[in-house]
């Protein structure tokens, strides 16, 4: 029976993978380009899971083989076989490279299909890209990208190669208004993503990462501790953006392009959702703002949103955005910037920041 433990090669090739856990262990977490192809189903893994707690493993094997039998050996490889047609060079495995991966290479063996399984499984790998992570985020230095909200950070980030979107990763712009319509990754695959883009990082050559200024938290997903300390060990430089700029920005990011994700899945109620969405958002920050503020910002919106419902117009939301910069995310920003400890090296426009950037990278 093959098996593998280069787990770099895999990260570094975009190995495809074949998971033959069960859909529950898949969604709490998994690897990128990883099919779930279960060798049990959910309710099959529970039976068996008692089973073993009761009976011990060789009574649990026992119901195991039963079960799958019950409900086709041949439909599960032959799955397998459809999808090892289109992914001729995945890889196996499952939660700890035993029984289950063990039983579906055997299975594959028997039509012809030899694959190669993952020594330790899932959980082997896994410990591999958390010591990666720790590790490179060590060794790298770092170089943080900061500026006020809409400054065009993540724009900036996208024409480095040495940069990783962090924010693109945990799928959220970081902000009280950040989030997607679309869900965030668990925190596993957050994880795992940031470990794999480390690593490929890493492999180029690379002994600087750029990253931007982050909290510990992007949304409901969080760095975790150790390697956000380390990417905090660097130096900052900051973005500055004029306000009509940043505005622009904003609007194309949070309502052009929001409100067109929004009506792309929910269709006609798509304005409905996006607006109760920014609703909600902007009762989340009232504390922070005051009453009156909030009121105020809550009476722009509702004139923004009747008219663009009454003249197909998104402009009344330019005088939301402005305010909202000025006397919410400026503040805080500023605040912030002036506890932070990392030192600022230097202070530029786009363009600036960019020469800058690539001459200190030319010089090395």
């Amino acid at each position: 029976m093959q098996l593998t433990e280069d787990f770099r090669s895999i990260v570094l090739n975009n190995t495809p993978l074949l998971d033959v856990r069960a859909p529950v262990e898949f969604e709490k977490g998994a690897f990128t380009q990883t099919t779930n192809l279960p060798i049990l189903t959910d309710k099959e893994r529970e039976l068996v899971g008692t089973m073993y707690k009761e009976q011990g493993n060789a009574a649990a094997v026992e119901l195991a083989e039963e079960l799958i039998q019950e409900s086709g050996k041949n439909e599960r490889v032959q799955e397998w076989k459809n999808y090892l047609q289109k992914n001729p060079n995945a890889l196996l495995y499952c939660f700890r490279g035993g029984q289950r991966s063990g039983i579906a290479q055997a299975w594959l063996g028997e039509v012809g299909i030899n694959i190669t399984r993952l020594k330790g499984g899932y959980k082997a790998f896994r410990n591999f890209l958390m010591q990666e992570s720790l590790d490179i985020s060590k060794e790298l230095k770092t170089t943080i990208i900061g500026g006020r909200t809409g400054s065009g950070k993540t724009i900036l980030l996208q024409e480095l190669e040495n940069a990783i979107d962090l924010e693109g990763l945990a799928h959220h712009r970081g902000s009280t208004f950040g989030g997607f319509v679309n869900a965030q990754p668990t925190q596993i695959n957050f994880e795992n993503d940031l470990a794999y883009a480390l690593i490929q990082l890493q492999e180029k050559g690379f002994k600087e990462l750029v990253i931007e200024h982050e909290s510990h938290n992007v949304g409901r997903i969080f760095i975790p501790k150790e390697i956000y300390e380390n990417f905090m060990d660097g130096e900052l430089i900051l973005l500055e953006t004029p306000l009509e700029q940043r505005t622009a920005i904003i609007f194309e990011e949070y309502i052009e392009n929001a409100l067109s994700s929004y009506i792309e899945k929910y269709n006609d109620r798509g304005i409905q959702k996006w607006s109760d969405n920014i609703a909600k958002n902007l009762d989340r920050i009232q504390k922070r703002v005051g009453s009156k503020r909030h009121k105020e910002l809550k009476i722009l919106f509702e004139d923004a949103l009747k008219n663009q419902l009454d003249n197909d117009t998104l402009q009344g939301y330019k005088p939301l955005i402005e305010k909202l910069l000025i006397e919410y995310y400026d503040p805080m920003y500023d605040y912030q910037i002036q506890k932070s400890k990392i030192p600022v090296i230097f202070k530029g426009n786009y363009a600036e920041i960019l020469e800058f950037l690539h001459k200190r990278n030319a010089a090395k």
